[in-house]
């Protein structure tokens, strides 16, 4: 009996202090390395709000932006790994931030992943009076007139600004990149007539776009997004090589209890599975993670790939 009470007592501390006691006992911060409002953020409070809901405790979303999620990641880094912090990413925060910003104090493997929580499809759109009506027209206008189309996207590094540095890549044309302080004032700017086109997904950009206030060139997607009837797929437009897709993940300092990302990982499926959910994504024109992808193994391995993939890229030029 006592040898057994040895052994329990070393099983809970090996746990480690966090997960020796009943997780979460108190409210969660979930940090957002994003503008409030965005497509990023809207995405990160709905699954807050489920994940919250099965774990018994609040998850309260923090706007940390600037630097391209230096900020926000190297302060989710810094913080006690032990549940109360987690965060959100995506292409441009976890993979491409370490390649674009000399001020990131951290790693990739800085961060454990707990699971992947949506999908979108990038898009192009332009303002609705621009003389080129499809990709072609536009693609064939830029490689004539180098810089003289102007794009906006929500900042060096973010996702938006990689969806315009893809497209540039695989089109061969030259872009006057606009960068703003998110992807809603580029937007609006795009509706005022004042740029000529903006890189970014199609959960931000298809009311927009269904209402005609601007008009979409193309949709990174291996089918055409339902929300979006009439925008052609990357390949349909004939760039198969506009290869643009986005992603979104929960992510935990690395040190964290094995224990602890099992009841968070948990807690991100019961939330993808639930109908809430699964409106809201469909209003959104967002894709639900296949359960492969909802792992831990699935997004680290992502974020390496990706991490070289914009290393290369942004190498370019």
């Amino acid at each position: 009996m006592r040898r057994l009470i040895f052994a329990l007592a070393g099983s809970l501390l090996a746990l480690g202090p966090a997960a020796a006691q009943t997780y979460p006992n108190r409210p969660i911060t979930m940090i957002v390395p994003f503008a409030a409002g965005g497509a990023s953020d809207v995405i990160a409070r709905l699954v807050a709000e489920e994940m919250g809901k099965h774990l018994g405790q609040r998850i309260i979303a923090e706007n940390i932006g600037g630097a391209g999620g230096a900020i926000a990641l190297t302060r989710a880094a810094a913080a006690a790994p032990d549940g109360y912090t987690i965060v959100v990413g995506n292409s441009g925060t976890n993979a491409a931030g370490y390649a674009t910003h000399e001020n990131f104090r951290v790693t990739p493997d800085a961060f454990s992943g707990i699971g992947l929580v949506a999908r979108t499809a990038s898009v192009i759109a332009v303002k609705r009076d621009l003389p080129q009506q499809n990709l072609r027209d536009l693609v064939a206008f830029g490689r004539a007139n180098p810089g003289r189309l102007t794009f906006g996207h929500a900042g060096v590094g973010s996702s938006n600004y990689l969806i315009c540095r893809l497209l540039m890549a695989a089109t061969g044309i030259e872009l006057t990149l606009v960068s703003y302080r998110g992807a809603n004032p580029a937007k609006q700017d795009l509706m005022a007539g004042s740029i000529d086109g903006v890189c970014d997904n199609a959960t931000s950009m298809s009311p927009q776009i269904a209402s005609n206030e601007v008009r979409g060139l193309v949709v990174s997607a291996a089918e055409r997004v339902p929300q979006l009837p009439d925008v052609p797929t990357n390949s349909e437009a004939g760039f198969p090589g506009f290869q643009a897709s986005g992603w979104n993940a929960v992510f935990v300092p690395a040190a964290t209890p094995q224990p602890i990302k099992a009841r968070l990982l948990e807690a991100l499926r019961v939330a993808m599975a639930s109908d809430f959910i699964k409106r809201r994504f469909n209003e959104l024109v967002t894709t639900i993670p296949s359960l492969e992808e909802q792992t831990p193994a699935f997004v680290d391995a992502l974020v390496e790939r990706e991490v070289t993939r914009f290393r290369e890229l942004l190498r370019r030029n």
